[in-house]
């Protein structure tokens, strides 16, 4: 059978996700929206390897078209012609007030969009960002602890404003990008001392933003009430 019927793919409405990752960023990338255009159709519409739900990951402006997105009127027939419309916040905002206002404003009104297009919305959140080491691969300077996560709290408001926005699903960067500082899988709070500096969960169990991805879930199912405060582990 049709290996895409696997439980490892996720399924949207009856049929496997394929993510189509950064389609209209502004930034020069070596292939055109007309490509972009051609993959989406293909792995839609093609006899074979068709009958995929597309989701397409976008610049955090891509509404407007400006800024990280290009500004090209094909841009949006692609995100037409997909399922799920994605745009990229990872270092877009950096407070705790753009986490609560900032991502609720954008959620509203990007699902407008979706909503009238006939396409569906996942906005993305992290719990922080540092890309120190990284520049300093490259011989530059960054901050080391550039966006906080406070505990945890800086994911919290993203989460419960994307809710009140009218999310309905979420997708929290990332999983292990150590190298960006914004993974939720365990990490130590005794990391080895280097060359290269490390952030740590501040003395929070190894699991902390696994487990609030868990509270993140509660709250999407309507567990969890979207102006309830951060979450408290018990002891």
């Amino acid at each position: 059978g049709d290996p895409r019927q696997s439980s490892s793919y996720i399924h949207h409405e009856g049929k496997p996700v394929i993510a189509i990752w950064g389609v209209g960023f502004s930034d020069g990338r070596g292939y055109s929206l007309e490509a972009c255009m051609k993959l989406v159709r293909f792995l839609k519409d093609d006899p074979t390897y068709g009958g995929n739900a597309v989701m397409l990951g976008v610049p955090y402006y891509w509404k407007e078209k400006e800024r990280d997105a290009v500004h090209d009127p094909l841009f949006h027939e692609i995100l037409k012609a997909g399922d799920i419309v994605s745009p990229w916040a990872v270092g877009r905002f950096g407070s705790l007030d753009d986490a609560e206002h900032k991502v609720y404003q954008q959620v509203k009104t990007d699902m407008q969009w979706t909503r009238s297009n006939d396409t569906d919305y996942m906005p993305v959140i992290f719990p922080g960002f540092s890309w120190h080491n990284l520049k300093k691969a490259h011989g530059q300077e960054a901050k080391l602890d550039h966006i906080p996560r406070q505990g945890g709290e800086f994911l919290w408001r993203q989460a419960t404003a994307a809710k009140r926005g009218g999310a309905k699903t979420i997708y929290i960067a990332m999983f292990d990008e150590y190298n960006e500082a914004t993974a939720i899988m365990k990490a130590t709070n005794n990391p080895p001392v280097g060359d290269s500096a490390f952030l740590t969960y501040h003395g929070l169990p190894s699991d902390h933003y696994l487990w609030l991805s868990g509270r993140i879930g509660a709250l999407l199912r309507g567990e969890i009430d979207a102006e309830a405060p951060l979450p408290q582990r018990n002891p």
